[in-house]
């Protein structure tokens, strides 16, 4: 490869031994020799990207194309059909779980070269007691079974895994290059400096594995991820990147090459994946960036035109987990904790421009400091969490499974929010519901939270000069999902309050900003109808007042969406007990655009204290009808404001 390429030295990789004289670079004062990294944003002719659109057509397309041709290489056009085989069933436990285990093997048609065999190896385990389809996360891995900490909680959680080995697809090393799936397509050549190396061959290999599990109907193919650590956590990242089914990565400690920037001078360097114990996870062409020197001088990691942010960015807005340990314990200093937390923060735009929740902070990676150990960043699609174990994911499944369970779980399917703050908020609702006095209770999330909470101070006084005297308590939280609000109305906040009158305003952060598909928007109903089924069983003698999803402008095209679950809605109420309100029309126009001065111009989402009062004087008639006009004194426990607010 080196003489393909005109390179005739190689600089030598810093030593992992930090007594070594070449030992690896800790100094943060010198880890930043290229600050500045491609803009994730910027077309290559230097215009801006500013829409969804512009990311899927053009952008996207630039990144993956630098991906395959400089560092991970192309899978190529000819890649033979897999066939896949059950070869063994068998009932067996995890735990005390039942569950059904299927050795399957893929075997990959060498008709066109009979001297390399690939039968590609997969153990997929499945809760016996499962009424339909799983979700399932495949898991590089050469020993089925041999994650006990991840095995059991996927399984008592009502998941599938399946054990991938890496090994069965592509060797982990050199002289494997001419064989495996990578020797087979080039009929036992060597590669093309731009051919793909282990790591893209390893991905090829789980993609083929999700097409097996389309083909199983104990597992729902829609909600299938894919886990590694180490170089396996490097493959799962590269997976998700360019294989778009899957749903959802665990990226375990994935250091240089995976979630970790190349432009970073600390730990293993871009030198190091160009030595001859590595080179074969890549394209040939990364060799370049290791030159000392070749026909067309010498380069560096400055040079390469993409990063690891950017590898981070092609998985949005799909759900991306990064996971590290601590250098204590075996997850060394050497895979650059701070440098793969940078290029999070650096990917986050591309997330938030697809609709999707970034780590919450800002955009400035230079500036930004991972959060303390075993603090993480669960509460959007990309999210960020160092356990305080060694050179493993295995403490994060728990928290990985309950953040995975909150995009991915059925609408009207209870799950609980994983982020400190919103557990320490649901402790100070249910606290509220215990001192009584409610006799109308919001539920919901950010639209019903801020009118009634002491965060907005100029919202909660619209708040109190409509419904002072009417003993009202707000029990909305920020970014809650149907599933989230069902989640907080079985787990004590709505438990022997008795309201008189409920409100439910729901569903809109399940829309999101992407338009739905019709599944979808059956499934916002479904989970608005079970919250609904939740008040009447725990508040029979309540009228519920089901609230029509407000519009929202940070995306326009969701609007016929809103509109079609709001007609759904709409069907629940019978007019007595359950009361259906729509205020939309004096929101904005037919077309769904927003009138002036109704919703936040920052966020075209959020009501101002115009569009709240709107909806109080739809309200109103309905409150006065069940209780009389407001009394003179109010007897509902005081507003409660954001937790962390406190803690700053």
């Amino acid at each position: 490869m080196m003489d393909q390429l005109g390179i005739t030295s190689l600089r030598p990789g810093p030593s992992g031994n930090e007594q070594a004289p070449n030992h690896a670079n800790y100094d943060e004062s010198t880890a930043n020799p290229f600050p500045t990294l491609p803009d994730v944003l910027t077309l290559k002719d230097g215009r801006r990207v500013t829409t969804a659109a512009v990311w899927w057509s053009q952008r996207r397309k630039e990144i993956v194309e630098d991906f395959e041709r400089e560092v991970y290489g192309r899978i190529p056009a000819n890649t033979p059909r897999v066939s896949w085989q059950v070869t063994e069933t068998a009932r067996a436990s995890v735990g005390t779980y039942p569950v059904v285990r299927k050795q399957v093997v893929g075997h990959v048609d060498n008709s066109s070269y009979p001297l390399i065999t690939v039968d590609i190896q997969l153990t997929l385990i499945t809760p016996a007691a499962a009424q339909g389809p799983v979700p399932a996360m495949i898991m590089f891995r050469g020993t089925a079974g041999a994650d006990p900490p991840a095995t059991e909680p996927l399984i008592a959680d009502g998941w599938g895994c399946a054990f991938l080995n890496p090994a069965s697809i592509q060797a982990d090393n050199g002289a494997g290059l001419t064989r495996g799936i990578i020797g087979l397509v080039n009929k036992g050549q060597q590669r093309r400096p731009d051919d793909w190396g282990a790591l893209r061959a390893w991905s090829w290999g789980a993609a083929r594995a999700l097409d097996y599990l389309e083909t199983d109907r104990a597992v729902d193919a829609t909600r299938v991820g894919i886990e590694g650590v180490s170089r396996y956590g490097k493959a799962a990242l590269v997976t998700m990147a360019f294989e778009s089914r899957f749903a959802v990565v665990l990226v375990g400690s994935s250091g240089e090459g995976g979630a970790k920037l190349h432009r970073r001078h600390w730990g293993e360097a871009v030198e190091n994946l160009t030595g001859t114990g590595e080179y074969h996870w890549m394209a040939g062409n990364f060799l370049k960036y290791g030159a000392a020197a070749a026909s067309f001088g010498s380069r560096n990691a400055g040079d390469i035109p993409v990063d690891a942010h950017e590898l981070i960015a092609l998985c949005a807005p799909r759900l991306t987990f990064i996971s590290y340990g601590v250098p204590e314990k075996g997850d060394a200093r050497w895979l650059d904790h701070q440098g793969s937390y940078m290029a999070a923060v650096a990917a986050g735009r591309v997330f938030r421009l697809l609709g999707a929740k970034d780590l919450g902070t800002s955009d400035d990676y230079r500036t930004e400091r991972m959060p303390a150990v075993n603090v993480g960043r669960l509460d959007g699609q990309l999210a960020w969490r160092q356990h305080d174990g060694g050179h493993t994911d295995g403490p994060n499944w728990t928290y990985f499974i309950r953040w995975a369970d909150t995009f991915l779980t059925p609408a009207d399917r209870p799950v609980s929010r994983v982020d400190e703050n919103s557990l320490s908020a649901h402790a100070e609702l249910v606290d509220n519901a215990k001192k009584g006095g409610i006799d109308i209770y919001f539920v919901g999330d950010s639209i019903a939270r801020r009118w009634g909470a002491t965060d907005y101070p100029d919202l909660l006084a619209n708040w109190t000069q409509n419904f002072f005297g009417w003993n009202a308590a707000d029990f909305g939280w920020g970014a809650d999902k149907t599933q989230h609000i069902l989640w907080r109305l079985e787990n004590g906040e709505l438990d022997g309050v008795n309201p008189k009158i409920i409100v439910v305003l729901a569903g809109t952060n399940n829309v999101g900003t992407m338009p739905p598909t019709a599944a979808m928007i059956e499934d916002v109903t479904r989970g608005i109808k079970a919250i609904l089924d939740a008040c009447r069983r725990k508040a029979p003698r309540a009228v519920i007042v089901l609230t029509a999803i407000f519009p929202r402008n940070d995306n326009v095209a969701v609007m016929p969406a809103i509109d079609r679950i709001n007609a759904n809605i709409a069907r629940f109420a019978d007019g007595k007990t359950v009361r259906f309100l729509n205020v939309n029309d004096k929101l904005a126009d037919g077309n769904g655009r927003l009138f002036d001065g109704m919703m936040s111009e920052r966020d075209r989402l959020h009501p101002t204290v115009k569009g709240y009062q709107i909806w109080a004087d739809g309200l109103k008639p309905i409150f006065t009808e069940r209780l009389g006009p407001p009394a003179a004194t109010d007897h509902a426990p005081p507003p409660t404001g954001d937790p962390s607010a406190r803690r700053r």
